[in-house]
């Protein structure tokens, strides 16, 4: 271990945080951006917080089940995959056709169960379909943008601000050096503790300046860095919006194949026989219970 490096490393992170306390407390000058700067940097805090929210919809919709959510979250961080589970239209359609071959497909509603339950299974595939292509053609890519870009320009403003500590504590610095060297030059230069002391006042002002202009190239060359990263944001509109565009290419899709799997299901449907009388499914007449021996027509009015 490096105990100077170390030490010095304390001693920075110390000057940090009295720096960051005065000026809090009104006793110190911090040095401001631009406006452009600024402005810049609300812009693309206002992308960062609405694309978190619309990669949160867009997975609410796609995947509602939040446990679902967690589990696919967790198996893309593991395992850089999302599980590939039935959904519950495949669930639904296969227990419809287990019901249907049960009934028999010999009968009207085992038949019909057959028929819708295969519909519902590739209603369910086309669901799977739609959600994964969803995910890869807009989610990923704007939780991608999350994870790089912004983090990256979060990174950067706060080595930003570091600098710029660094910076308003080397020029209180140097205004502390220049107040000591106005002092000492004012005294009898003969006495040697005199002379000493103008010497020693005169180093820490060179100091000062030297390490006032390596605070300024560092502050100034971060802020340029940071400055092109937050321009950048918004010519990342142009990506967006084409992974917009995916997103609607397949819902379109999605609901296009729905439509037809459902429409031709109709027509299914039509040709199943369907006779209520035969099956007791809509028996209209009224029930009649009997008591000791006294027949009761419910529907009277004067029944009991």
């Amino acid at each position: 271990m490096d105990l100077k490096k170390l030490a010095g490393q304390a001693g920075q992170f110390l000057t940090r945080a009295v720096q960051y306390t005065e000026e809090k407390l009104g006793n110190a000058e911090k040095t401001e951006l631009d406006g452009h700067f600024e402005s810049l940097s609300l812009q693309a805090e206002s992308a960062r917080t609405w694309t978190e929210k619309l990669v949160t919809g867009a997975e609410s919709v796609l995947i509602p089940n939040p446990g679902n959510r967690v589990e696919d979250m967790l198996f893309e961080k593991i395992e850089k995959r999302r599980p590939n589970r039935l959904s519950n239209l495949e669930y639904l359609g296969l227990d419809m056709v287990q019901a249907g071959n049960d009934f028999g497909p010999g009968t009207a509603y085992g038949s019909a169960l057959l028929k819708v339950g295969g519909a519902e299974q590739r209603l369910g595939l086309v669901e799977r379909e739609y959600i994964s292509n969803a995910f890869t053609g807009y989610v990923q890519p704007m939780r991608k943008f999350l994870d790089t870009e912004m983090k990256t320009i979060t990174r950067e403003k706060r080595l930003l601000e570091t600098k710029r500590l660094d910076l308003d504590a080397c020029k209180s610095r140097l205004r502390k050096a220049r107040s000591q060297e106005g002092q000492t030059a004012q005294k009898d230069a003969v006495d040697p503790k005199v002379l000493v002391a103008q010497l020693q006042s005169e180093q820490e002002l060179i100091e000062a300046e030297a390490d006032l202009r390596k605070a300024q190239a560092d502050y100034d060359r971060q802020a340029e860095i940071t400055k092109l990263l937050l321009e950048g944001v918004r010519s990342s509109q142009a990506a967006h919006l084409r992974h917009l565009n995916e997103l609607v290419e397949a819902q379109v899709q999605f609901y296009e194949q729905s439509y037809k799997i459902m429409t031709e299901l109709q027509k299914e449907m039509a040709s199943v026989p369907f006779n209520p009388s035969a099956a007791g499914a809509f028996d209209n007449s009224v029930p009649v219970f009997q008591i000791n021996d006294e027949e009761i027509d419910l529907s009277s009015p004067t029944s009991p």
